[in-house]
Parts: C-alpha cells; sequence; structure tokens
C-alpha cells in the first residue's frame, strides 16, 4: 500500500540549533502532538528520502516535478568568496615606464592621504597605500561624485579614502601618470589632531608615536626594506637546504652564561593584580628563598637570549637548520646599539667546522644586501639621499667584494700600530669595542667586511670549540662598516669531556645542560653556527643610526608602551 504524506505546509521545523539527529524534523503543536520518533519512520526507503525533500523544501504545492537540492551547503550557507588581491600604488608606478603602459585604464586605489591642496577648478590629492614610497596623484573636478565631501572638510591629511578613476598621463614633472578621479569615498575621517603632518618631525618624536610613525616615509621605507631582508633570508637558507625550525621562547637554560635574561613567573599575581600585590604573597622556602617549586614550570624560567641550543638538537638530526625569531636581553643598556627585545637569525650548520660557518655567514649577508639592492630600489635611493649618504655604494661592495678573515691576535697588533687614540684599552684577552671593530672594517681595511677569528676563550661562552693552543677558540666575529659586529659565531664544541670540563671551570650547573650534553653522547658531529641580531642588519641596509627605529615596537629599559 502506497505511503500517504501531509503536505508540507503543514510542517513547522524545530530550529536547527536545537535538533537531534535521531528526531531531525517533528511535527509540533498546534496540528499535532510532537512525536517521539520520525513521523516517517516505519515507511519504505523510498518514502522517507521523499518525505525528508518535502519537509525541508517547505514548498507551497506537493513538490511534484521539481528537482529538490538537500545539501546542506544549499540549505544553511553559501560559499566563501574567492581573494582577490587588492591594486597597489606601488603596481600602478611600477616598471621600467613608471605606469604610462596603464593610461586609460579605469581602477580604483585605496589608501591614506598625504596631501590636499585645492584649486578654484581643480583639487589635487596625494594618497599613499604603504606599497611603495611614491604617493598617487588624484585629480578632481567638482563634478566627481562625493566631492561634497572635500568641500565639507571630510578629505583631511590622515584620512583614509577610496578613489575610482582613470590613470592618465601626468602635466607635472613630479610623475608620469595621475589619477582623474571620477568617484571618492571617505572610508575613515581623520581628527585635526592628526600629528603627523607634511613637515618633518623628529624620529625621537615619532618614538611617541610609534603606532603611527609607519606612515611617515621613513619609517615606511624601513618596514618594506626589512619585510624584503626578511624574505630574502628564508630564501637564501630555503634555497641552501636548510630547515626552519621554531626555538622556544621561554627557556631554564641561559644560553649564553651572563645571567641577563627576563624571569617568566606566575608567582607574582597576573593581569590587575599586579599592582596591588604584597611581596609577602610570593612563596618561601624554610630558608627565606623564593620556592620555585611552586611557580608554574617548578623551576626558575626565563624568556630566552638565544635559540641556539635548541637548534643544535635539530642540526644533529637534520643536518642544516636556521632560526628565525624574536629573543630578549634584560640588559639595562640604554644606548642607540641595544634593545631588550630583538630578533635573531640563527643557523646551525651540522658536519662543519669554522671555515664552513664564515663562508655561509659571507654567502648569507651578500645574497640579502643584493635582493634588498635589486628589489627597494626606491626606498634605497630615499636612504641614499636622506639618511646616510653613500649607502648604496657601500651595500653594494659588501656584495662585489671578498671579505677578509684576520685572527684576533693579529688584529689587537694592527690596532696597538693604529696612529689613532681609542677610549677603550687594547689588551690581548680583551674583547674588542665598538670603536675597534669600526677602525678595523672602515679603516684598516678601506671599508672591506673583515672577520676576525680565534678570540681568547675567557672572552667566549662555554659552548665554542677550544683550540689546539689551549688559549683560544674557534669563534668568528664579522664586522661591517658603520656598524662594526654584525655576525657572531663559532664551532661547537662536539667533545663530551671538554665540554663537561668547560662548564666546571664556569661554575654553570651541567644537570641544567644535560640534554645538551647528550647530543655528544649519541652521535656527535662537528658543527658550527652563527648568530645575527636582525635588527642591527636593518641598520646597516638602512643607514638608520638608532636600533628603536628600525623595529615596529622598540622595548627598552623604562619604555614597553604599544
Amino acid at each position: 500500500m502506497a505511503a500517504k504524506f501531509l503536505p508540507a505546509t503543514t510542517l513547522r521545523l524545530t530550529p536547527f540549533s536545537t535538533l537531534r539527529f535521531s528526531s531531525f524534523f517533528h511535527i509540533s503543536k498546534p496540528l499535532f502532538r510532537p512525536l517521539r520518533r520520525p513521523f516517517f519512520e516505519g515507511f519504505p526507503a523510498n518514502a522517507r528520502r521523499r518525505c525528508f525533500c518535502t519537509a525541508v523544501s517547505e514548498s507551497t504545492g506537493s513538490g511534484e516535478g521539481k528537482k529538490v537540492d538537500n545539501s546542506y551547503e544549499n540549505r544553511f550557507g553559501s560559499k566563501v568568496g574567492e581573494f582577490r588581491r587588492k591594486l597597489k600604488i606601488a603596481e600602478v608606478k611600477g616598471g621600467a615606464d613608471q605606469g604610462l603602459g596603464r593610461v586609460g585604464q579605469s581602477l580604483s586605489i585605496m589608501g591614506w592621504v598625504r596631501t590636499l591642496r585645492s584649486q578654484s577648478s581643480v583639487t589635487f590629492i596625494e594618497i599613499n597605500d604603504g606599497s611603495c614610497l611614491s604617493n598617487l596623484q588624484c585629480v578632481m573636478n567638482p563634478d566627481a561624485e562625493g566631492y561634497h565631501q572635500v568641500e565639507s572638510g571630510s578629505v583631511l591629511t590622515g584620512a583614509s579614502i577610496s578613489v575610482q578613476g582613470t590613470i592618465v598621463a601626468s602635466q607635472g614633472t613630479k610623475q608620469k601618470v595621475e589619477l582623474k578621479v571620477d568617484k571618492i569615498i571617505v572610508v575613515g575621517k581623520c581628527d585635526s589632531s592628526y600629528p603627523i603632518q607634511k613637515k618633518r618631525v623628529s624620529r625621537e618624536f615619532l618614538r611617541t608615536k610609534a603606532h603611527l610613525r609607519p606612515r611617515t616615509n621613513t619609517f615606511g621605507a624601513v618596514a618594506r626594506v626589512r619585510n624584503a631582508l626578511a624574505y630574502a633570508t628564508h630564501k637564501f637558507f630555503q634555497e641552501s637546504g636548510f630547515v626552519w625550525v621554531a626555538s622556544p621562547i621561554i627557556t631554564a637554560s641561559d644560553c649564553e652564561g651572563a645571567g641577563e635574561q627576563f624571569c617568566v613567573t606566575t608567582l607574582i599575581p597576573s593581569s590587575h593584580e599586579t599592582t596591588d600585590s604584597s611581596i609577602d604573597a610570593i612563596p618561601k622556602t624554610k630558608g627565606g628563598l623564593v620556592d620555585w617549586s611552586q611557580d608554574f614550570f617548578g623551576k626558575p624560567a626565563f624568556l630566552t637570549v638565544s635559540g641556539q641550543l635548541n637548534g643544535e638538537t635539530y642540526a644533529t638530526a637534520l643536518s642544516d637548520v636556521y632560526m628565525f625569531g624574536p629573543t630578549f636581553r634584560a640588559e639595562n643598556s640604554n644606548t642607540s646599539r641595544h634593545l631588550a627585545e630583538f630578533w635573531m637569525i640563527e643557523p646551525e650548520l651540522a658536519f662543519a667546522d669554522l671555515n664552513d660557518d664564515m663562508a655561509c655567514a659571507t654567502a648569507y649577508l651578500q645574497y640579502v644586501v643584493k635582493y634588498v639592492l635589486d628589489n627597494c630600489k626606491e626606498d634605497m635611493e630615499f636612504f641614499d639621499t636622506w639618511i646616510d649618504k653613500g649607502i648604496i655604494h657601500r651595500l653594494s661592495e659588501v656584495v662585489e667584494k671578498e671579505f677578509l678573515q684576520l685572527g684576533y691576535t693579529d688584529a689587537i697588533e694592527l690596532l696597538l700600530k693604529a696612529n689613532k687614540k681609542f677610549e677603550f684599552p687594547v689588551k690581548w684577552g680583551l674583547d674588542l669595542q665598538s670603536e675597534h671593530e669600526r677602525y678595523i672594517t672602515e679603516e684598516a681595511f678601506g671599508g672591506r667586511p673583515v672577520i676576525i677569528r680565534d678570540y681568547p676563550k675567557e672572552i667566549k661562552a662555554f659552548y665554542m670549540r677550544e683550540n689546539d693552543d689551549g688559549k683560544t677558540v674557534a669563534a668568528m666575529d664579522m664586522l661591517v662598516p658603520r656598524i662594526g659586529e654584525l655576525i657572531g659565531g663559532s664551532q661547537r664544541e662536539e667533545r663530551l669531556e671538554v665540554l663537561e670540563a668547560r662548564l666546571d671551570e664556569l661554575k654553570l650547573d651541567k644537570e641544567s645542560y644535560w640534554w645538551y650534553l647528550d647530543l655528544r653522547r649519541y652521535g656527535s658531529v662537528p658543527h658550527a653556527g652563527f648568530g645575527l641580531g636582525f635588527e642591527r642588519l636593518v641598520q646597516f641596509a638602512t643607514g638608520i643610526d638608532n636600533i628603536r627605529d628600525v623595529i615596529p615596537f622598540p622595548r627598552s629599559p623604562g619604555s614597553a608602551d604599544f
């Protein structure tokens, strides 16, 4: 006997969020008492399908002769739209023809107003979207749609706008093309108190406006060059067969052994309770010391100063790896060369010695510098004109010239013979200061990068491989003009007994480095690596003299705003 079906119009469907699949559709009051089972249970399979489709469609008729789409995606959702890359000013004005190839094209550009000047019959608006140093000049007549926003004063420096129009050849001399505006939309108004105006302001002032300083020419250019250097870093190592490894930010070991680390603890109440907390609330041992066993990690923990030790673990498994991430140092130094939070590039090479390490560092630096010169030409011309005259020539020499290596002992002898008075003493066994490093690379060798190698072991870290003379270690520092030390590296000590003796000599707790020592127990290999402060690299590439101006939000003693 054929099953009989209720018209779909007599059904009221329970909201989807409250349904159980065991009772997907119930007939609810007032027509019928709700059933404990689906009303179509017991019907033949083909009848169930017809009933289900009829209920879902909520059609006003029988539904016969109509094909019903029963899929969830058509009943409850819609497809995500296709991602479309926004057209940027850099693309409009880029290329050898500086945009002339786009003349006649209609397009839409979004950005922020840099300048606005109105004449009797025409208004000129320069906008910038951050994709390049150049602004796009927009020419607008009073008949353009949305022109009333200009007349009402809504279009001010700093406002965000969207403009639509046609690219035309410019009648001015500053640019090849401009946009003849058909329509303007003010996306976000800008208050008259906006501090970034056309007039120049000091970089010291802009540090107090770090949330707005990327809108200036200088800091926009720094951000783009920093981005290019980061991209080139990954590109170099990936093309060279390295594997990127994410090293931990929280650690229980001190890689450098200097003790200048930020402590990570939950013993002090968090968030808003911190300022009101009493020091007596910190748990203590019977001896009156901090009871670290009650802390989050059960022992003292710190923000890392380097990912090197962790990187070595992966180098002894994957051969060649690199780390690229944030590091921290609680050094109370308020100079233009130091930050409390900075980024480090740290490759580790297995089956490698100090010579391999120096070769890798040299190839890396030449690669990333060349990449910036080739791909950030407009920004580099800006730095060469306004920040550091001659920087393009200096960087070009880094790419083209061979790097030199010099032993530490020879470097000391060179400095002692220099016809120059230094502020800091020069003596074998003392570390080189910035003035010594710069003299060597800028004056003694005429602006050529120089690598100093084989330093006294007393001034270097515990993990550096001891040389056969027993006095020096296989360490190296790369010196470059205007910066001094840019890269520091070494061959790592792969001999277990020598490393243990060195830890004892420096009175470092071997138990804290048990896993690091294990690498020497299980298939140890000669390996080497180096560390490069990324912000110093950005300084080197841009000529910016203060390191706080090459990182988006600088962290230094007494300063953790934004």
